[in-house]
């Protein structure tokens, strides 16, 4: 069954802030939700698990608390909501792999998304399970198996393709600063038959990521001229007034949401606050399911 889903990413916090942090993640949620008018919309609560990265990561990484513990503090104060994570699959063994997942199931994961090394190391680097192994190796324990869709990546056709015929059943797009997924699920509808289930993400700017500049590391593919103009397109909104900064965001969810809503994949919508949840971020949130929501 599809997930049919509005998902909110929360990132765990550092373990030195732990279960007080984690709650007050809660109640912003809740509090934010409610004064943008969104009060139960959110249907999953999205959890990456992180893993230390490369060294220039504008804000250093300090050790987090693991997806289950933070899942074990949310979903108390969250009823009604699920959970979804991304799963690092390269660094751990098929026996101790299943367990995890086991775990993940158990806590009530709905969705869980494999993704393998960093950025730094070279794909099928690590002495553990490759992500798109782990798509069919654990489709009789992972109803929901994941994969992320980078539509501006160089091969992503193929691959995409690869990790849909290995067993994927939805594609989490990294985030959408530009229409291209539209050209890019356009072609791929044509070439294959696979349907999976699509998180479309969406991202909101603040004004700090022009000093910060988190969101231009994340998408960053240098050399790739697409993710260059995307960089731009963030950079340009981190200067803007929030009005004129949630129009131009709202009118690429409708370019996004337009351009692929008749092409046969069941859609979601997953959205994320790389600098934390604010009213602002909601106020564009609320927007942007105004315009077109999963499942109505």
């Amino acid at each position: 069954m599809p997930l049919n889903t509005v998902a909110l990413e929360l990132v765990a916090p550092n373990v030195e802030h732990g279960a007080e942090r984690a709650r007050a993640d809660a109640e912003k949620l809740l509090r934010h939700s409610a004064q943008s008018g969104i009060a139960g919309r959110i249907g999953h609560i999205m959890i990456p698990g992180m893993i230390p990265e490369d060294n220039d990561r504008p804000l250093p990484m300090k050790p987090k608390l693991d997806v289950l513990d933070f899942w074990s503090i949310l979903s108390p104060e969250l009823p009604g909501v699920s959970g979804i994570c991304t799963q690092v699959t390269s660094f751990t063994d098929q026996t101790a792999l299943r367990e995890r997942l086991d775990r993940l199931n158990a806590a009530g994961f709905e969705g869980i998304i494999f993704v393998g090394v960093p950025r730094t190391m070279s794909d099928g680097e690590g002495d553990g399970v490759a992500p798109t192994d782990a798509l069919s190796m654990f489709a009789d324990q992972v109803d929901n198996r994941g994969a992320i869709l980078i539509p501006t990546r160089d091969g992503e056709q193929g691959r995409f393709e690869f990790k849909c015929a290995q067993g994927a059943t939805f594609g989490m797009t990294q985030l959408l600063y530009s229409d291209a997924i539209v050209g890019f699920l356009r072609d791929f509808a044509k070439r294959s038959d696979h349907r999976p289930e699509l998180l479309l993400s969406f991202g909101f700017v603040p004004k700090m990521e022009a000093n910060v500049e988190l969101i231009n590391w994340l998408i960053q593919d240098p050399g790739n001229e697409a993710v260059a103009r995307e960089q731009e397109f963030v950079r340009r909104l981190a200067a803007q007034e929030p009005a004129e900064k949630r129009r131009e965001l709202v009118d690429l969810y409708r370019r996004v949401i337009d351009g692929v809503a008749d092409l046969g994949f069941p859609l979601s919508v997953h959205f994320e606050a790389p600098y934390g949840v604010s009213a602002p971020a909601f106020d564009t949130f609320a927007e942007m399911l105004g315009y077109w929501s999963p499942g109505r």
